[in-house]
């Protein structure tokens, strides 16, 4: 790894422990406590919806795309609330769950939100090919005004966007959501790599922040970065790689 790299790869773990820290200090987490190493949700975030509510893009949508964090738990409610559909990740690569309100009855809306919900509710699919996806809600630990934003470490969530610009079934001008306590709103410069995914709109209780953000995002998986075995072992990879 060269020296810079290394460089901003400490700057990043240092901005997530004094954000983790900062939530746990104030006590605005509400789950997983403690909240290092998670996206934790928060106090106040029935507050989101009223700010995605703004958008005319999310008010549109027809499909929703959510990483299964607690954070964006309301969003996923509100999204069947309104008829859309929403495909959700599942932890560690392990596919997808797709929650159709057509097929749930509307007073179970609250549970199927939850990850337990998608799990029981949602129906499982290998990943998401030929569904056109309108919008993206991704969980962040950090995020900048100007739309660079940190995951938990992992880089996951940003391999997961990856593969839906592999799928085509998101383009580079799908947007996408963050949904944050204000706390997680940082005047901090956040190093981004070629890989990471930014944002063009974050949400929080109290506000909702278009940063027409000038990051580039990836326009599918870069495969150099990724381990060969890593990528043997896991299907989704293995079949977009061409590995029978």
């Amino acid at each position: 790894m060269a020296e810079p790299q290394r460089v901003r790869d400490k700057e990043k773990d240092a901005i997530r422990r004094e954000v983790w820290a900062t939530l746990e200090r104030y006590e605005v987490v509400t789950s997983p406590r403690p909240c290092y190493g998670k996206i934790p949700g928060f106090v106040g975030s029935s507050g989101i919806v009223a700010k995605v509510l703004k958008l005319e893009s999310f008010r549109r949508a027809q499909t929703v795309y959510t990483t299964p964090d607690l954070s964006n738990r309301i969003i996923r409610e509100e999204s069947l609330k309104r008829g859309k559909k929403v495909v959700v990740s599942l932890p560690k690569l392990r596919g997808y769950a797709v929650l159709d309100p057509e097929k749930i009855a509307p007073s179970k809306y609250v549970f199927a939100s939850t990850l337990r919900g998608v799990l029981a509710l949602g129906e499982r699919i290998k990943w998401p090919e030929g569904v056109d996806i309108d919008i993206i809600v991704v969980g962040s630990v950090a995020v900048n005004r100007d739309g660079s934003r940190l995951g938990r470490g992992d880089g996951i969530y940003d391999l997961e966007y990856a593969i839906l610009r592999e799928l085509h079934v998101i383009n580079e001008k799908t947007p996408i959501i963050t949904a944050v306590h204000d706390l997680q709103v940082i005047d901090k410069k956040i190093p981004m790599y070629r890989h990471d995914v930014p944002v063009d709109y974050i949400a929080t209780p109290t506000q909702l922040i278009a940063t027409s953000t000038a990051y580039p995002r990836p326009p599918g998986i870069i495969w150099e970065l990724l381990p060969i075995d890593f990528i043997k072992s896991t299907p989704i990879l293995r079949a977009l790689f061409g590995i029978s």
